[in-house]
């Protein structure tokens, strides 16, 4: 494992404001495996922090939801690793990264139910999205203050569905938390934007068959 850049172990590790939690320790030994560029380790801790907040709210308000927790936290916490492979999709446009991060995460030995998400995260409209996939890709949205009621409206309609509650007493309530989250976005911006988009490790692009680099 090459020794992480004072950058990346910054963005890593380093108190924030508000506080941001660490990264699963998987994770950020991937991270530091890949030398993930700084930037993109900042942007998953943010991400994967507002995640911990959607979890708790739903576990908190709908306890017999049954929610995959950690599922949820790891989708979050890898949603972009793809982008270790792409770096130019940290600055610009570009959806490579999603199926580069899928292949990255299976062929470090991630099972397929947690590599998906890396995959997920932009789809949530595909057939057999789950719960966890949309919340996954709220955090991705939320994270930054932006809000997409399509994407809403289809965790809305699932916490409905689990918990036969009026549609309007999910969307208020939902509504309420993502306007709170929302409310410290500049923070986590300013944030990841105090890391550098690289350097990079030595990581190209890896197909689901090629083996772990």
């Amino acid at each position: 494992m090459p020794p992480p850049t004072d950058a990346l172990a910054r963005a890593l590790h380093a108190p924030a404001d508000p506080p941001l939690a660490p990264l699963p320790p998987a994770v950020a030994d991937l991270l530091r495996t890949l030398g993930a560029p700084p930037r993109l380790a900042a942007h998953l801790r943010a991400v994967h922090d507002v995640a911990r907040h959607l979890v708790a709210w739903a576990e908190d308000r709908h306890p017999g939801l049954g929610l995959d927790r950690e599922a949820v936290l790891f989708g979050a916490a890898t949603h972009d690793i793809g982008k270790a492979v792409h770096p130019a999709e940290l600055s610009g446009p570009g959806s490579r990264h999603e199926e580069a991060g899928s292949a990255l995460l299976s062929a470090r030995g991630f099972p397929p139910d947690l590599a998906r998400f890396a995959a997920t995260h932009a789809t949530w409209t595909a057939p057999g999205v789950t719960l966890e996939d949309l919340l996954v890709s709220t955090a991705d949205k939320i994270w930054k203050n932006k809000r997409v009621p399509e994407l809403e409206d289809l965790v809305v309609a699932r916490l409905t569905e689990a918990t036969g509650r009026p549609r309007w007493e999910e969307f208020l309530a939902l509504d309420e938390l993502l306007e709170r989250l929302g409310a410290t976005a500049d923070a986590r911006l300013a944030f990841q934007a105090s890391f550098p988009v690289g350097p990079v490790g030595p990581v190209g692009p890896v197909s689901p068959g090629d083996p772990a680099r």
